[in-house]
């Protein structure tokens, strides 16, 4: 199919603002961005360029072409021993609307997958302090058992160290050790890669206000780290507009983009010696790989390929905070334009990341087609069931078809590709799928 999108040159729209010229430079030759740049992208008035820069981006690493993939969501239980402020899913055991799905349940949804065509399964839940370690062990099992074809993308960061607690495996002086140990019992249960899952906004202030008894940035890195090592794809969010600003998103994506050079390093990628690095931001201090950026023209992308070698981050999803519900409900939230913006920053600055995703159920479909005009180059799948947030309707049934995906794809000028949780292309008969190649 032919893309419909118009190709955007450095010189197409000029700028409104003379603060972005040096940035459109940086972007124009493949540098990295400092986070004084982030700044004037979050402070210029000039949108239109902070949005157009990022196309640009995002058409230079993905030309013509945007993804979907055909999943499911299992949410496998909302019981949670935490009580973070933003979060409306979560349940003690006696609430009302609480509840741990068995076995029986989980086999069905496997069936269900099957018979839909469905490539992927993403499971994340609450860390439920009554369920022992083989029960997820015993999911994953499974699954592969009924859906042997489908992909297990489960369990954030947050989710591995509650289990490496609950196996008696952790130990606060050495995290990478039991959460190697869960991760090899998960891998040779099915597991295939992590979501991202639990890492909001990295900053000490914003872990105190707003979520102080979920593990922090330092435990959420080594779990990928460790992750990698193993050879095990990830992927990472930033849950953005609630008590956080927007100077502590920026060091976000600054930790975020060093922990991906340190994966891409083993696998053998190009450095920039001369790269920008951020001083002073302790997460990432222990960080000691060259700055490596996939922007440039020309640049091959990470491919599953290479997973021998280690894996590495395979997208970041900015994640809206829906107030209602939650203990932070007094907050506005953030606007459409708001979101837009940060999605495009987040795709400028991020210069090593593969793939930037809006996802649908948290941004509408409509918005999520104005994002691949703003820097996304996927817009997730079907995800069918949903309980983490009320976005979209109401209830935990958030679906959208195959045709739905492709119609929001094409009417935003991009050729949809569906993809696997790997980001292989899909070749697909009805219900019958196999990757391309």
């Amino acid at each position: 199919m032919t893309t419909l999108t118009p190709t955007l040159s450095s010189s197409t729209i000029p700028n409104l603002d003379p603060a972005i010229e040096a940035i459109r430079a940086k972007v124009n030759a493949g540098v990295r961005l400092s986070l004084d740049d982030g700044k004037v992208l979050y402070e210029t008035e000039d949108i239109w360029s902070v949005l157009e820069l990022a196309k640009i981006v995002r058409d230079r690493m993905h030309p013509g072409v945007a993804y979907y993939n055909i999943n499911r969501h299992l949410n496998y239980s909302n019981v949670c021993a935490l009580s973070c402020k933003f979060c409306e899913f979560a349940r003690k055991k006696d609430d009302e609307g609480a509840y741990t799905r068995d076995l029986e349940y989980i086999k069905e949804q496997g069936r269900k997958a099957v018979e839909s065509g469905a490539t992927e399964f993403h499971i994340v839940g609450g860390l439920n302090p009554y369920l022992p370690f083989e029960y997820y062990t015993e999911m994953l099992r499974s699954l592969r058992e009924i859906a042997p074809q489908v992909h297990l993308k489960a369990f954030t960061a947050v989710e591995l160290v509650h289990l490496a607690r609950i196996a008696k495996v952790y130990k606060r002086d050495d995290i990478k050790s039991g959460v190697r140990w869960v991760l090899e019992q998960l891998k040779e249960a099915g597991l295939g890669s992590l979501p991202g899952g639990g890492a909001e906004v990295f900053d000490e202030r914003v872990h105190k206000e707003a979520f102080k008894t979920k593990i922090g940035a330092h435990e959420w890195l080594d779990v990928h780290l460790v992750a990698h090592e193993l050879g095990l794809n990830t992927n990472c969010t930033m849950l953005y507009g609630h008590v956080d600003k927007q100077d502590e998103r920026l060091r976000h994506m600054e930790i975020l983009r060093r922990s991906q050079d340190q994966a891409l390093h083993r696998l053998g990628y190009e450095s920039d010696p001369d790269g920008y690095i951020a001083q002073g931001i302790v997460e990432s201090e222990q960080i000691t790989a060259p700055v490596i950026t996939l922007n440039k023209d020309g640049a091959k992308l990470p491919t599953p390929d290479m997973s021998a070698d280690g894996g590495y981050y395979q997208t970041i999803t900015p994640l809206p905070f829906f107030p209602d519900g939650s203990a932070l409900e007094d907050l506005p939230g953030p606007t459409g334009l708001e979101n837009l913006r940060t999605l495009a920053i987040t795709r400028l600055m991020l210069d090593n990341f593969p793939h930037v995703k809006s996802f649908w159920i948290m941004q509408s479909l409509p918005m999520a087609q104005l994002m691949l005009e703003s820097g996304a180059d996927d817009i997730d799948g079907t995800v069918v069931w949903y309980d983490i947030t009320k976005a979209v309707g109401e209830g935990t049934h958030q679906e959208t078809t195959e045709l739905d995906l492709k119609r929001a794809i094409i009417e935003a000028g991009y050729e949809p590709v569906e993809r696997d949780t790997l980001y292989r292309r899909v070749e697909r008969d009805g219900s019958d799928w196999r990757v391309e190649g």
